[in-house]
């Protein structure tokens, strides 16, 4: 039986799409798809995806704030292709019942109010627009703005300096120059609630809204494992030891830009705090009842991560276990 944290439904898993890779190196199969009637779309334009409703996009909220409701992805068909035909296209899948998926990532200058689907739509804040999002679609726009992000991180060579082209369906650059492939890559982080008994240490950076506390966390470096990148992190950013032993979770998608957040629960060795203020601007202790009323929304003077984030769910995964 799979246990409850890997019961617990992390937002920006996606579910219900089978990649189907087998199609991305096949181009005439790959038109005919996007052109079909069943196919489903969506676009993309600097990072936001097209949602539902006439009403004007929510206001970017600072890191810790609580996000207003969001909207569904309007999805198109084959019409989207004449929206924009030089736009880079992603094939993302299919759907259960064989329907193609895949999407557009628009320039910068695409004016929608002057397009054909004006009012049918807003680009919205990925943050915001999540929260209204199910596992399909929360899956198929962290994927699609996860690699446009890279491409538009990786438009040359990083052997020869030439610029590349997009193949594969957007799952690879390659190089005309020096023929060297380029492949979407992932950054591991380690995210982790550190406990000791019934305490657990929380953080908080400097440009957060002030009473926001969340995990710690950081990238996982070259040539360390995830329990040893956790444990670094923590001593330094807190100063706080961990005695090694270490719980996995869960993880997800993070597409800001291209990351894999692995939740995890750590042991401390003590509770001595020294906070190192280049990493974070400070880290305390808390008790298992005032973070409950952090989660809850009871507490005077401090609250906790929104649900759209993995910290949320590695603090209440621990609150549950109590």
């Amino acid at each position: 039986m799979p246990s409850d944290d890997a019961q617990r439904a992390i937002p920006l898993v996606g579910a219900g799409i089978d990649r189907a890779a087998h199609h991305r190196r096949d181009p005439a199969w790959l038109d005919k798809a996007f052109a079909s009637d069943n196919v489903r779309v969506l676009l993309m334009r600097d990072g936001l995806p097209l949602v539902e409703g006439a009403g004007p996009p929510a206001t970017p909220q600072a890191i810790g704030a609580a996000l207003p409701p969001g909207r569904p992805i309007l999805w198109l068909g084959p019409q989207a292709g004449m929206l924009a035909p030089k736009a880079t296209r992603l094939f993302l899948g299919e759907t259960e019942k064989g329907s193609p998926v895949f999407a557009l990532n628009l320039a910068g200058s695409f004016n929608l109010d002057a397009s054909p689907i004006a009012g049918l739509g807003v680009f919205e804040d990925f943050r915001i627009a999540a929260g209204g999002m199910d596992a399909f679609d929360s899956g198929a726009a962290a994927t699609a703005r996860a690699i446009f992000e890279w491409h538009r991180r990786h438009g040359y060579c990083s052997v020869c300096g030439e610029q590349s082209r997009v193949e594969e369906a957007g799952w690879k650059r390659a190089c005309p120059e020096c023929g060297t492939e380029h492949f979407p890559r992932i950054d591991p982080v380690a995210i982790m609630l550190v406990v000791r008994g019934d305490r657990a240490l929380l953080g908080r950076q400097a440009a957060w809204r002030p009473g926001f506390w969340s995990c710690l966390a950081g990238f996982v470096e070259p040539g360390e494992t995830i329990e040893q990148a956790a444990a670094r992190e923590v001593l330094e950013e807190s100063g706080v030891r961990c005695t090694g032993a270490v719980k996995y979770l869960f993880c997800q998608p993070w597409p800001f830009p291209s990351s894999l957040m692995i939740g995890l629960i750590v042991e401390a060795a003590s509770e001595d705090v020294t906070v190192d203020k280049t990493e974070i601007e400070d880290a305390r202790w808390f008790s298992r009842q005032e973070i409950a009323d952090m989660m809850a929304g009871r507490h005077p003077e401090a609250f906790g991560p929104m649900p759209v984030a993995i910290a949320h769910h590695v603090i209440m995964a621990w609150l549950d276990q109590g």
